[in-house]
């Protein structure tokens, strides 16, 4: 069946590793890194309030193919591969007609090259399972069908959307669904450096830094130009993509989107640069355009993660799977939806067994002590932790858990937060409060303002 008689949009995913909501102009970030995306913000749809929900490599991953959470797919950390009888979003697209392909970044196999049992159902493979492994800045390999190593040549980013490009020029008569898996602007691990293109670091030494990182440093003085280097990069390779869609003829027929598995505290909340309830690590771009989405405006509610495999395969024409747990934001999108979750869930794992959710105005998140969320995907008990009150403190550098003024919201938070952890298919939990702080009240809160918020829903409806 040809595209034509088909009539379904080609899909493709562009999406980034480790980038920070605030590196989009969108967002505020005055140093210009990513005018490509903005357009394509404004010209469709953007996602305002998005987040992820497992803010570490592969489990977002899993989370992003599956439809489910981490725990739920069996992936809560990352070293566990995607278990081989799992449908994934390229099993999906490929029984409903797509070409489905695989570029880049794949961090859901226990090896490289990635045998065909492992790679999720995509048909055409080039990719590395961990790509920063196989591959330096510019010294691109990864391995092709026949789990043969191919070097692309130029930086990484260039390289890779080439054979995106290379990809989409190869099967423009028929629909496809095309994920491209780029490694910036992560580290490169075994230098712990973020390597961006020749020339691009110098342009932003000493350039705007976000308030949270330039309170509590951590290795942002470091890292943050080659960091926004990358991100401008990636921003120059989107806006390649998008170039060349339009002159084959295939934009308006093609849904883009754009976003991240999770975002960057360059270790200001733990040791590593992501793993926290914090926006720094949890909230990050997005941004959809084509059929469904053009002039869709901003969307300010709080989408998750979750939410996006269940929006492709609606905008795509087809059935959503009842056991996906997100729920597709294209009714937003077209402004003819009237409810949804007040909140996002969050699981965190590795460095703690850790859950949270986030209101418009608070973030709520409790730990397991004594367990290992490297072994462990969940608990039956949890303490409280963090508590913050977004509205006055949106960098969240004042942490009030426990503070007497605060626990009736904090009980009300605490309740939303078990309902959604039972939800997400996990049994509800024993959650000890923090012990009462004595402090001044320094801002107005209201209880009935956060519960007249919280409509009833239920994810998966």
């Amino acid at each position: 069946m040809s595209q034509v008689e088909a009539n379904r949009p080609n899909v493709i995913v562009f999406f980034t590793d480790q980038q920070r909501w605030d590196t989009t102009g969108i967002h505020g970030n005055p140093l210009g890194l990513t005018p490509n995306f903005d357009r394509m913000a404004q010209k469709g749809t953007h996602v305002h309030n998005f987040f992820t929900c497992q803010p570490v490599c592969g489990p977002a991953r899993s989370c992003l193919q599956t439809g489910m959470y981490a725990t739920q797919s069996g992936c809560f950390k990352n070293g566990i591969p995607l278990p081989e009888n799992s449908k994934t979003l390229a099993h999906y697209f490929r029984e409903n007609g797509f070409y489905t392909g695989y570029i880049g970044k794949w961090h859901l196999a226990e090896q490289d090259p990635v045998p065909e049992s492992g790679r999720g159902g995509y048909e055409n493979w080039l990719a590395s399972n961990i790509l920063e492994y196989s591959s330096d800045a510019y010294d691109t390999v990864m391995y092709n069908n026949e789990n043969e190593a191919v070097k692309l040549p130029g930086y990484r980013v260039d390289a890779m959307t080439d054979a995106a490009i290379r990809f989409i020029d190869h099967n423009q008569q028929d629909p496809f669904f095309l994920f491209i898996s780029y490694l910036e602007p992560h580290s490169q691990n075994h230098l712990d450096s973020y390597v961006a293109p020749d020339g691009y670091e110098e342009h932003y030494i000493g350039k705007w830094m976000p308030p949270d990182l330039a309170s509590l440093g951590g290795s942002a003085a470091e890292h943050l130009p080659g960091y926004y280097g990358m991100v401008k990069k990636l921003d120059e390779a989107l806006g390649r993509l998008i170039d060349s869609l339009k002159s084959l003829n295939l934009l308006d027929n093609t849904i883009i989107l754009f976003t991240s598995d999770h975002g960057n505290h360059f270790k200001t909340r733990n040791k590593a640069y992501k793993r926290s309830c914090h926006d720094s690590s949890i909230r990050v771009p997005a941004a959809l355009q084509g059929p469904g989405f053009n002039s869709g405006g901003r969307i300010t509610e709080l989408v998750s993660l979750i939410d996006i495999p269940p929006t492709l395969l609606d905008a795509a024409g087809i059935e959503v799977p009842e056991h996906m747990q997100g729920r597709s934001i294209l009714p937003l999108s077209r402004k003819t939806s009237d409810t949804w979750p007040k909140e996002v869930f969050v699981q965190i794992s590795e460095d703690k067994v850790a859950r949270a959710i986030r209101t418009d105005r608070w973030k709520y998140s409790v730990v397991a002590p004594g367990k290992n969320g490297w072994e462990v995907p969940g608990s039956d008990s949890y303490e409280e932790e963090f508590l913050y009150d977004l509205q006055a403190d949106p960098y969240e550098l004042k942490n009030l858990i426990g503070m007497e003024w605060c626990q009736e919201i904090t009980k009300e938070l605490r309740d939303r937060l078990i309902t959604r952890m039972v939800q997400a298919g996990e049994d509800a939990p024993v959650i000890v409060p923090a012990p009462v702080r004595k402090g001044p009240v320094d801002r107005r809160i209201d209880i009935k303002e956060l519960r007249n918020n919280a409509v009833k829903w239920t994810y998966g409806n």
